[in-house]
């Protein structure tokens, strides 16, 4: 399609994006690009503690920006500790203080959400801070806070709506619990928290609320880490484990009672096993539900314009070209069916998706082989199978895992965490020993999974790996000496250097 057609007369926009976050704000600035008339509605329906926030997605404002701000503030107490065997003397007690770090958080996400409506002002994109639903064929009502509603109507529409915390649906969830969407500006040191979940949300916040100096407990019904290497994510739980992070295993709350109010107050957590009818009880300061994210798709009006979705999980299932079953409707980002749920992987989709239609492009985004990293206080970075989806596509004779322990050479002087790190290469036996599984537990380990991740795009074999040098001294080296197989049960851990 020509770049620079007009909007027909009986549409108000060629596009608009229901969504301000990093997919939708990708797609509607690309489309500017092609001189086409766009406009981004975005809506944050407020917490049920009344939180809510700026343009820019989960991401900016309640997600990775902030969660990782956090987990440098950890990684940052746990540097001080280790400065003293580096030579490093200092008399004052060293505390830290929650109210500073999440105001220079929040600062700094301000200056993002200020910077996205600066970029799409530039750009001239329409932004309305409205509430999007369908209402007929190509056509929307937007309604702002003060209940003004709008009728606007276009060619095309994205959905790129996004996911928000799931609550578990007991007495007291919603009255006396935070989601992630409250604790990164939680007005209050949170104090002793009870994290609710195995999710990496779950386990990330309580890994950095630890690390901050808070007696921290995660309960949970069943497995760590869902979906991720089990082998690994065992692994992450017992470092949390033995850096002083109770787990309860196989519980899942049943009530969450208010003992005290205050900043934070006390509450009184009831949970039951999951395996017999043994009850708990627990008092903590803050309760953290982190039990996963539901789509934002059930009431934007889809069942107005015919959009199917998955009506167990809210996902919408499209096509490779992230059409959904109605033409001239899209969806990018978390809400997708059987798709990642990451913040770059909705930014490639959605500038591709605009690029196909307004510039006469082909590529598709590739959905496989997308790297990713768990801020846990022991980092992990992934990349393509886990070892059990390698053995069930595969075939467990057919692949070949290698795998060592390491040892930052960072951590020897302050000797601690020796041999708690970990790296794990999967490589299909059939097709040349092609890594197809990559896994790091250790530290800056999504900086050391982004290169790799561009070597897996390109086809990385075994042979390869052993053929490049590795730098030394540095975590990332270990992946080009791997020599034992798991299958040869041999001693993984390393000694010296």
């Amino acid at each position: 399609m020509n770049g620079h057609t007009l909007v027909p007369h009986s549409y108000n926009y060629d596009l608009i994006v229901i969504g301000g976050g990093s997919g939708g704000l990708a797609a509607a600035k690309e489309a500017a690009k092609y001189e086409k008339k766009v406009m981004v509605l975005d809506f944050v329906t407020p917490t049920p503690l009344g939180n809510s926030w700026g343009l820019g997605g989960t991401c900016v404002n309640v997600g990775c920006i902030p969660k990782k701000l956090m987990h440098q503030a950890a990684l940052l107490g746990q540097a001080l500790q280790d400065s003293r065997k580096f030579g490093w003397q200092f008399t004052e007690e060293v505390k830290h203080n929650w109210m500073t770090m999440a105001e220079s958080v929040q600062n700094y996400i301000g200056s993002l959400n200020w910077g996205y409506r600066v970029a799409l002002r530039e750009k001239n994109v329409t932004y309305e801070n409205a509430y999007g639903e369908f209402v007929g064929p190509h056509t929307i009502k937007a309604t702002n806070k003060r209940g003004v509603e709008k009728l606007y109507t276009a060619e095309r529409f994205l959905i790129a709506t996004g996911e928000r915390p799931r609550y578990l649906g007991i007495p007291g969830d919603k009255e006396y619990c935070i989601s992630s969407d409250d604790l990164f500006s939680l007005p209050y040191c949170p104090g002793k928290t009870l994290v609710v979940g195995a999710s990496y949300v779950a386990l990330e916040c309580a890994g950095f609320l630890a690390g901050l100096g808070l007696d921290v407990t995660v309960m949970v019904r069943s497995i760590l880490l869902r979906g991720f290497d089990q082998d690994i994510a065992n692994k992450i739980g017992e470092y949390m484990e033995e850096h002083g992070i109770n787990f309860i295993r196989q519980f899942v709350p049943i009530k969450v009672e208010q003992i005290e109010k205050g900043t934070p107050g006390r509450l009184r957590v009831i949970a039951k096993s999951t395996k017999g009818n043994q009850i708990i009880e627990g008092e903590y300061n803050t309760v953290l539900l982190a039990i996963g994210r539901d789509a934002c798709t059930r009431k934007i009006g889809l069942d107005k314009v015919g959009v199917k979705i998955n009506e167990k999980t809210g996902k919408i299932p499209v096509n490779d070209e992230e059409q959904t079953n109605v033409p001239y409707i899209y969806a990018v980002g978390d809400i997708l069916q059987d798709k990642l749920e990451l913040t770059p992987l909705a930014i490639q989709a959605g500038r591709l998706l605009v690029q196909r239609l307004y510039a006469g492009a082909t590529s598709k985004c590739d959905y496989a082989n997308v790297p990713t990293t768990v801020f846990t206080p022991l980092e992990y970075g992934a990349c393509g199978y886990s070892e059990e989806a390698a053995v069930e596509k595969f075939g467990e004779k057919n692949i070949e895992v290698y795998h060592s322990h390491f040892w930052p050479l960072e951590w020897t002087v302050p000797s601690r965490d020796n041999n708690k790190c970990y790296a794990k290469i999967i490589c299909n036996i059939q097709d040349n020993e092609r890594v197809i599984g990559f896994h790091v537990l250790g530290p800056n380990a999504g900086e050391v999974t982004q290169g790799f991740a561009a070597a897996m795009k390109c086809g990385l074999t075994k042979e390869q790996l052993d053929s490049t040098i590795g730098i030394h001294p540095v975590c990332a080296e270990i992946f080009t000496t791997l020599s034992v197989t798991k299958r040869s049960g041999e001693n993984t851990l390393q000694a010296g250097c």
